[in-house]
């Protein structure tokens, strides 16, 4: 299986510096989920993705360089 860059396809670098701040993780995250389909994990995202989430998504961000997937199906 291929490697996905995560957040709309975009380079490492950028999805990082998304990923930091709080609202464009948050929202990116959502809209990453409802493109690729996964409207549960979209809906968690937004109940969760203030707190939870967003910490999960910078230390997967940073340690495997992919966003945190709720429901990697």
């Amino acid at each position: 299986m291929a490697f996905k860059k995560d957040y709309f396809g975009l380079s490492y670098l950028v999805s990082l510096i998304l990923a930091i701040i709080p609202i464009t993780s948050c929202i990116c995250g959502f809209l990453t989920r409802l493109s690729e389909g996964k409207i549960v994990a979209a809906i968690l995202r937004i109940l969760l993705g203030w707190n939870i989430i967003y910490i999960l998504d910078l230390v997967f961000m940073i340690l495997s360089h992919r966003i945190f997937r709720i429901l990697p199906l």
